[in-house]
């Protein structure tokens, strides 16, 4: 048997934060329940996908992506959209699999990297090197080691009695060290690190961590180089716990979090819902109807999450970007509107 133990420090910092998300997973999951409707969680799901998806330089946006897994037309390369296609079969066999078996570790890259690579489900067989520009900044180990390396790193997750949300910072550190496939190790690490946390606390299944990494990359990169430097995860761990931390304080204060089963839809979206009944309008049309001059605001508060779960859609998805763009209510949106109505 492995005696391998990652090597890690533990600091004040990570045990405060530690301490943090606690309490707000506790927070989290109180509401979880009885308020996380299936479009939000389906929409979180979404805001997962794309935002793990563009670290990787994939260029679909939300809306997008929203769209391909409706199944509709859009404009964009194939490989990004099978990219979308791949990460959300992935993400939504998660629940089938254990974070220590190889035989699922090996399935999810399968499912997630299909069409895409040819060694896919396969660990690589080539030497492999990290840039970032032109810069080589990591050497990942021979191939020859890269099985051993492996079964070393699960055999420790698998008996492992770290505190899971140290664990599942490590293994994604350790992973993308090992770098054990071709490609895809960087969505497979977060993906992972997903399942471990989401089998010790399944409100965590759909936290969208990937959005503040997204919106982080700099500094993920960075935690990953400081962590090789130091030979020791430590770095990381303490950006990963950061980032869990913040994307959890905006799922508690998120209105669509806060709002009853029975009523998904928060004010902004309620009022663009109203304002759309019956008809087609541009976006400049609809800031002017609902009183906004702030199109971030719009877009984020008003747009994005309308479109996210289903309740409204663009008369031209395959050109999102399109200056006659206009959006229209769905089916679920028209009928969710008259429910508003009548309340």
């Amino acid at each position: 048997m492995s005696r391998y133990r990652p090597p890690l420090t533990l600091t004040a910092r990570m045990i405060a934060l530690i301490a943090e998300i606690s309490e707000q997973i506790g927070q989290l999951s109180a509401v979880d329940d009885n308020r996380q409707t299936p479009q939000l969680r389906r929409s979180n799901r979404i805001r997962t996908i794309q935002a793990s998806l563009a670290i990787e330089n994939n260029t679909l946006s939300i809306e997008q992506v929203t769209a391909v897994l409706a199944g509709r037309r859009v404009l964009g390369l194939p490989k990004e959209i099978q990219e979308v296609r791949n990460a959300f079969t992935a993400y939504e066999a998660m629940p089938q699999w254990q974070p220590a078996n190889r035989s699922d570790l090996l399935r999810a890259h399968e499912l997630l990297m299909q069409g895409l690579i040819d060694e896919c489900g396969r660990l690589r067989r080539a030497g492999v090197g990290i840039y970032r520009g032109d810069q080589l900044v990591h050497m990942a180990p021979p191939p020859s080691r890269i099985s051993a390396l492996i079964d070393d790193l699960l055999a420790w997750l698998d008996k492992s009695d770290w505190h899971p949300l140290i664990t599942s910072c490590v293994f994604h550190y350790e992973f993308e060290f090992i770098h054990p496939f071709a490609d895809g190790n960087g969505r497979m690490g977060r993906l992972w690190q997903t399942l471990i946390l989401s089998q010790w606390r399944p409100v965590l299944a759909y936290l969208p961590v990937e959005a503040v990494i997204r919106e982080e990359q700099d500094a993920y990169y960075a935690a990953l180089s400081a962590a090789d430097r130091m030979a020791e995860a430590t770095p990381f761990v303490e950006y990963m716990l950061q980032a869990l931390n913040i994307s959890l304080r905006e799922a508690i204060g998120s209105e669509s979090v806060t709002d009853p089963v029975t009523d998904p839809v928060t004010d902004p979206v309620e009022k663009l819902l109203l304002t759309l009944e019956n008809r087609s309008m541009r976006t400049s049309e609809l800031m002017v109807e609902i009183g906004l001059t702030h199109r971030a605001t719009f877009r984020n508060n008003y747009l994005k999450p309308a479109l996210a779960v289903g309740l409204i859609e663009m008369s031209d998805p395959e050109n999102p970007k399109s200056p006659t763009q206009k959006y229209r209510l769905t089916d679920l949106g028209t009928a969710t509107a008259s429910s508003l109505k009548r309340k």
